[in-house]
Parts: structure tokens; C-alpha cells; sequence
């Protein structure tokens, strides 16, 4: 049923994967399916920002989140589920929702706390990505 997964995890919040990850991980299993585990380093946002960094600084930065997530799924994904790892820089939620259109997933599976006040107002990304996916979106509770 569902051939290419995408789990989006933030490697510094083991909140981000700990439940969804096994999730995803089944549906990989018991689909004989692709998993694609991706990470979002979020841009700088205005040019006045970024120029407080040297030149290369993104460069560095993301050479260093690709090798810490190729060493996190090396860690965490079974041998025999087939995965990739994928670095992306961006608005979180957009860049997931894009890279699930290249890859032409069947289903994202995400982690998302429990809403506060705030959040109801301006969604999450897990709100975002459920909203706007032409996938389906299994979305994990962390707690």
C-alpha cells in the first residue's frame, strides 16, 4: 500500500522521532517500502541575518547535519528496511511537503505534541503538512 515513506525528524528533539520513527519503520516493513527520513535545517530568513555568518557557514552547517543524519539512520533503521536520509534547508513544513512530492510518497508520518492556546491560532508544522499534503498524513501524538 505504501511503497515510499517519509518521517521528517528534528535530530535534536528526540520527540520528533521516538514514536513516529517505529511507526514508520512498520509501514516500511509490512509494505516492502522505501523509507525516506528527512531533516529541515531552517533558513536564516532575512539576508541581514545571514550576513552575521561566514560565507560558508550554510555550507558547513549542512555537510554536518548530513553526516549526523546518515549516522541516525544507520543507528535507528533496521537492517533490512531500505531508507535514505535527505537534508533539506527551508520553511519546515514547505520543504516537507515538497520533498514528499518528489519522492512520491504514499504517507508522511509525523510527530506532534499536544496543542497549547498558541497553536490553534498559528498552526504547527504537523498541522500545516496534514492540511495542505496530497498524501496521507499519519500523525504520531509524542505524549
Amino acid at each position: 500500500m505504501y511503497k515510499s515513506i517519509l518521517v521528517p525528524v528534528d535530530l535534536d528533539q528526540e520527540s520528533s522521532w521516538k514514536k513516529a520513527l517505529p511507526v514508520a519503520i512498520d509501514l516500511a516493513k509490512n509494505n516492502g517500502g522505501t523509507l525516506h527520513v528527512l531533516t529541515v535545517v531552517p533558513d536564516f530568513g532575512m539576508a541581514v541575518v545571514g550576513s552575521f555568518f561566514p560565507p560558508d557557514h550554510a555550507k558547513n552547517v549542512l555537510a554536518t547535519v548530513e553526516k549526523d543524519l546518515a549516522a541516525f539512520v544507520a543507528d535507528k533503521v533496521p537492517v533490512g528496511v531500505s531508507a535514505s536520509s535527505d537534508v533539506q534547508q527551508g520553511t519546515i513544513y514547505k520543504e516537507i511537503l515538497r520533498v514528499a512530492d518528489k519522492l512520491e510518497c504514499g504517507v508522511i508520518v509525523m510527530a506532534s505534541h499536544r496543542p497549547e492556546t498558541k497553536d490553534y491560532l498559528l498552526g504547527p508544522n504537523a498541522a500545516r503538512v496534514a492540511r495542505h499534503a496530497k498524501q496521507s498524513v499519519f500523525v504520531v501524538r509524542d505524549n
